[in-house]
């Protein structure tokens, strides 16, 4: 699963526009499902074993992999799921926000809503770690196909290929996604010509598109049911990539791309592997990559790297596209977000998420040393936020004035699939599955324990603070003493008086003539409107309460957004307004209502978050700090 960040205009206005959108499409959407040929039906095969014959077990897992992608991609994402957008856009948090608005009625329903958008978008770290290891392993073993004698280097030119990815992340991926498009279209232009050789030397490898196929191994070999129904998952991971780059290209595109070209290359490719090895037994060990002439093996090892490494690049970009809406949610603290594009939005660039993956992947290469070890990993977080993707999903579409039973009825096919395939996956626990499991539950308890611990300290500034009448009715002409310009007091709270302006004025006796009492929001929409983004509510004095309303995908960047005061009739300078930012200092409080080892984790998640400063993008010499001591 992928979630990149290569924003692209949404609404193509000619075919070219329209041809560019597609390409665009099969570079960053199909990088990841577009590279499971390489590994996915080898695997099958690895966990059928010699549980039957050859020709019975390579047509009954094409059958179940093509029907998978029948299923899960084309109904589930392409037809049904890719319909819920919020305002264009796709993804585990955007159908999240979607789902929320559905149950504003039903307080319980929507906190449940939250836990599983979460889990969804938890696993989907899990899920970004093991990609660009797994892909990138899978390539550079194709070396080893053509030169046996290389093996021992597989583990070092893969670690080293991926140290170059991750060390050119800060450069960001603008030029580099020039070349995305017009590689993938190679890859899999590739895969089909392969797949169609394959097929026209065994053409009885088409029985496989017969559904009963699966059915019959399914049902007449349970003990390998189970373990082929987990490892048939691969054939799928990138799907949830459909729908998260939703935004980037649009509908449109997106489906276009899938149903005349991807879906038909990776059917021809998975279907012309069976027919080599229905041919040649022994080609199971590398069916993909023995599946080209001899002359062609070096050249499809070169274009195969270049497009592992998109699809790792495209997770990795995913990766910071996530953490970066999570943000803005309210989910995890403030990182500093480095805009690599100064004409694409959506192309950012988060050190310590970098660096964090990178260590993660470096660990799982050196662990597991192979992409069919790491095969047993890969799959468990894929399904998980597929199942998660598939619960939102029937709690948006009630938006669409469908009846419950409707969708039920809609949703039970790809429920039953979830399930299933879920369950399958727990097989693999034992052999590696916990890893993205853990990363998973880790990144799940950092979420809700900063939201707990920020809504806590929101909740006792406004029990110990004043409120604006209180306050106000105390402010009197000459007292305290008014001087000129205008005081930005950040506050998280849209009532009260914040903290840093009682203690400003405690330490410092004076206000400026006028106050904004500014709260910053993160909206349930992906990008607001000009004319969306402030509202203002003058109080008495000088004081007015400002609100700036940012989408869940945007940076804010409040000095430049101030500027909007002036359509309210507030006439600033830049240059005379002065920032008050309180920090707060985290302890035990007289009640905790934070376990110990939550507060301690809450409180190093907030040491080391950026500063709302440099967050908010405010002037470094207009800012002045104020500390306080919090119990949670």
């Amino acid at each position: 699963m992928s979630t990149p960040t290569a924003a692209v205009a949404t609404a193509p206005t000619t075919d070219g526009r329209h041809a560019k959108l597609v390409l665009g499409a099969l570079g960053v959407v199909y990088g990841d499902i577009g590279t499971s040929p390489i590994y996915t039906l080898r695997e099958c095969l690895l966990r059928v074993g010699t549980e039957m014959a050859t020709e019975e077990a390579i047509l009954g897992t094409l059958s179940l992999m093509f029907w998978s992608l029948v299923s899960v991609v084309t109904l589930k994402y392409v037809i049904v799921v890719m319909r819920a957008d919020n305002r264009g856009e796709g993804g585990i948090l955007s159908l999240l926000a979607l789902a929320q608005r559905t149950m504003t009625d039903r307080p319980r329903a929507a906190t449940a809503a939250v836990l599983i958008g979460l889990t969804g978008a938890a696993l989907f770290f899990g899920d970004a770690v093991i990609t660009p290891a797994i892909s990138v392993l899978s390539a550079v073993e194709g070396i080893a196909v053509a030169a046996p004698s290389f093996e021992p280097w597989i583990v070092p030119a893969a670690l080293v290929i991926l140290v170059i990815l991750f060390a050119l992340q800060p450069r960001g991926t603008g030029q580099l996604g020039l070349f995305f498009g017009p590689v993938i279209l190679v890859w899999f232009t590739v895969l089909a010509g392969l797949g169609i050789a394959g097929i026209l030397e065994t053409p009885a490898v088409l029985a496989g598109l017969d559904p009963r196929r699966g059915l019959y191994v399914l049902l007449n070999h349970p003990s390998v049911a189970l373990p082929l129904l987990g490892t048939v998952v691969l054939v799928f991971t990138g799907a949830e990539a459909l729908y998260a780059d939703m935004g980037h290209f649009g509908r449109k595109p997106i489906r276009l791309a899938w149903l005349a070209f991807v879906f038909p290359a990776l059917a021809l490719n998975y279907f012309g592997q069976g027919a080599s090895v229905i041919a040649n037994p022994e080609n199971a060990s590398q069916p993909f990559f023995l599946l080209a002439p001899e002359w062609g093996l070096i050249p499809l090892i070169v274009v195969t790297t270049g497009a592992t490494i998109i699809a790792a690049q495209a997770t990795i970009s995913g990766a910071f596209s996530m953490t970066q809406q999570a943000m803005q949610l309210g989910y995890l603290p403030r990182f500093r977000v480095i805009h690599t594009s100064e004409t694409e939005t959506g192309q950012i660039y988060i050190a310590r998420v970098n660096w964090l993956i990178m260590a993660a992947v470096i660990w799982l290469v050196l662990e597991f040393r192979s992409s069919g070890a790491l095969a047993s990993a890969y799959g468990i977080a894929v399904i998980g936020t597929m199942l998660c993707t598939t619960l939102l999903g029937l709690i948006a579409y009630r938006r669409f004035g469908i009846s419950t039973p409707v969708i039920i009825a809609l949703f039970a096919w790809f429920l039953f699939l979830d399930v299933v395939f879920v369950g399958s996956n727990l097989l693999k626990v034992a052999d590696g599955g916990w890893f993205p499991l853990a990363v998973g539950a880790i990144v799940l308890t950092l979420m809700l324990t900063w939201h707990k611990g920020r809504r806590l300290i929101v909740q006792q500034q406004g029990e110990e603070g004043l409120s604006e009448e209180q306050f106000l009715s105390r402010v009197r002409d000459g007292h305290p003493e008014r001087v000129p310009g205008t005081a930005v007091f950040l506050t998280a709270s849209d009532k009260g008086i914040p903290a840093a302006l009682l203690h400003n004025l405690k330490h410092n006796h004076v206000l400026h003539m006028r106050v904004l009492l500014l709260t910053v929001v993160s909206d349930e929409h992906p990008r607001l409107r000009e004319d969306e983004r402030m509202s203002v509510t003058p109080l008495q004095k000088g004081f007015f309460r400002v609100q700036l309303r940012y989408g869940f995908m945007e940076t804010p960047d409040v000095p430049r957004d101030l500027g909007l005061l002036r359509r309210h009739g507030i006439a600033v300078e830049a240059m005379e307004m002065s920032y008050f930012l309180s920090r707060e200092n985290v302890v035990r409080g007289r009640h905790a209502q934070l376990s110990g080892w939550r507060r301690w984790t809450f409180a190093f998640l907030q040491r080391n978050a950026e500063t709302a400063a440099d967050y908010f993008r405010l002037p470094p010499n207009r800012v002045v700090e104020l500390g306080s001591q919090i119990g949670v």
